[in-house]
């Protein structure tokens, strides 16, 4: 029996944790639990990899994920991603190494640890609302601006979480992104809905 993709997240989630892997959890699963849960074949996962844990992470993951390890050292390296696919549902999850920014290095320090659903009360780390949206905006702007998901999530957050949000932090690090005025647009929005 296939296993729930966020089943076959945790058990890598597990591994990590078994490693000394820091991680945080991104994307969508992170947009889902902040804001309008939405079906998703992936996950994204940002890791503070060590060379020396690239090996024993490699052979451990290879029990259940396809992986390349050359993939996985060109990511580290370069400080890019590289993906694992999971061999029995060909859920995917994208591994991002912690990049070297400002903002990488901010997202990361202020991770938090949520409870997720389905998972018999497993609690797993994930980025913070603010840094959900500023990321998804960035991702966004990237893109030329056109991925009505992207978009769609970023509401969400802003919606469901729009009391809790730490409005000065989004502002000041939105000016940083240069995302100022996306940010504006979908406040705007989100009021409206």
């Amino acid at each position: 029996m296939s296993r729930s993709p966020s089943a076959v997240l945790a058990g890598a989630i597990r591994i990590l944790d078994e490693l000394g892997i820091a991680y945080l959890i991104g994307g969508s699963f992170a947009s889902s639990a902040y804001g309008e849960a939405r079906f998703t074949q992936d996950a994204d996962v940002v890791i503070d990899l060590r060379p020396e844990q690239l090996e024993p992470l490699a052979a451990r993951l290879e029990s259940e994920f396809y992986v390349d390890r050359d993939a996985m050292r060109e990511a580290l390296s370069e400080r890019r991603s590289f993906n694992a696919v999971h061999l029995d549902s060909a859920f995917k999850i994208d591994f991002f190494v912690l990049g070297r920014g400002l903002f990488d290095q901010e997202e990361f320090r202020r991770r938090a640890l949520l409870q997720v659903p389905g998972l018999a009360g497993a609690s797993l780390v994930f980025k913070t609302p603010e840094d959900t949206i500023l990321r998804k905006l960035e991702w966004y702007r990237s893109g030329g601006e056109v991925s009505e998901q992207q978009w769609r999530d970023v509401l969400g957050v802003l919606n469901l979480s729009g009391d809790r949000l730490d409005q000065a932090y989004l502002d000041r690090w939105a000016a940083t992104l240069r995302v100022t005025d996306l940010l504006h647009k979908a406040r705007e929005q989100a009021r409206g809905a």
